[in-house]
C-alpha cells in the first residue's frame, strides 16, 4: 500500500454500515488504517460484530444508533462522532432503504420513509461533516447510488427518485466543498448479491440475469464497491470530482 492510499489516522463514518455493502466498506476503511464508526438503526448485533472485527484488525470502532431520515437523530449521530472520536474525515452516505409499488401508488409516507433515509439523510450529514473535515483542511465524501436513478425497474420508482436525488446532490456537494479540499463522489454499483435483495420479489431472477448479462462473468460483490470507495477516499483520486462511478462488470452498457 502506497502512503497516498494509506488512511491512516483518519476517522471514517458510515451509515448503515453493520451489513452487507456498508460493512465491507467500513472494514476496508479499517484495512487501510481508519477508525471508524458503524451507523445501524435495527440490527445492533451485526453492528457489534462488525465493530468487533474492526477492532481485530488494530483500528478503533464506534457503534451509533441512529434513524439517519430524522435531522436530529443524525445531529445526535454526529455529536457523539465528535465527543468521542474527536474528529471526522470521511463520511460514507450507504444507509438505504425504500417502498416497493407502483408510482401511481406511492403514499406520503413511503415517499417521506424512502427520501428521508436514502438522499436527505446524506444532506443532513455533509452539514455536520463538513465544518468537522474543515478542522484538518481534508475530507471526503461518498455517496451511494444506483443503477435505478436512471433506468426504471419495476416497483422501484420512489427508490429510483431518491437515488436520482442523490446524484445531484452529489455535485452541488462538489461543487461547493472541492475548494476546500473536501471531495465529493457518488459510487454506482451494479447487482450486488446482498440481504438487500431479499425484499425484491424478484429477487432470483435478478441474480440469474445480472449474472448472464454482466459481461465480467460474475456480479459485482461487496468487497468490490468497498475497494473502489477507498480509493476515493485516497490522495490519488483527489481530481476525481462530482462523478457518479459506476461499478457493474459492464452490465448497464449493453444495449
Amino acid at each position: 500500500m502506497t502512503e497516498l492510499l494509506s488512511l491512516g489516522g483518519r476517522v471514517a463514518l458510515v451509515t448503515g454500515g453493520s451489513r452487507g455493502i456498508g460493512r465491507a466498506i467500513a472494514l476496508e476503511l479499517a484495512d487501510r488504517g481508519a477508525d471508524i464508526v458503524v451507523n445501524y438503526l435495527r440490527h445492533r448485533q451485526a453492528a457489534q460484530e462488525t465493530a468487533a472485527e474492526i477492532e481485530r484488525r488494530g483500528r478503533r470502532a464506534l457503534v451509533v444508533k441512529a434513524h439517519v431520515g430524522h435531522k436530529d437523530k443524525v445531529d445526535e449521530m454526529f455529536d457523539a462522532v465528535e465527543r468521542e472520536m474527536g474528529r471526522l474525515d470521511i463520511f460514507v452516505g450507504n444507509a438505504a432503504s425504500g417502498v416497493q409499488k407502483p408510482v401511481t401508488q406511492v403514499l406520503p409516507k413511503d415517499w417521506d420513509w424512502t427520501v428521508g433515509i436514502n438522499a436527505q439523510s446524506i444532506l443532513w450529514g455533509a452539514q455536520r461533516a463538513v465544518p468537522l473535515m474543515e478542522r484538518h483542511g481534508w475530507g471526503r465524501i461518498i455517496t451511494i447510488t444506483s443503477i435505478g436513478s436512471t433506468r426504471v425497474y419495476p416497483d422501484y420508482a420512489i427508490v429510483g427518485v431518491s437515488k436520482s436525488a442523490i446524484e445531484t446532490l452529489t455535485r452541488y456537494l462538489a461543487v461547493e466543498l472541492a475548494s476546500r479540499n473536501i471531495i465529493v463522489n457518488a459510487v454506482s454499483p451494479g447487482v450486488v448479491e446482498t440481504e438487500a435483495l431479499n425484499f425484491f420479489p424478484s429477487k432470483d431472477q435478478i441474480i440469474g440475469y445480472g449474472k448472464q448479462r454482466t459481461p465480467a462473468g460474475r456480479l459485482v460483490e461487496p468487497e468490490d464497491v468497498a475497494k473502489l470507495v477507498a480509493f476515493l477516499c485516497s490522495d490519488d483520486a483527489r481530481m476525481i470530482v462530482g462523478q457518479t462511478i459506476t461499478i457493474d462488470g459492464g452490465y448497464s452498457i449493453l444495449a
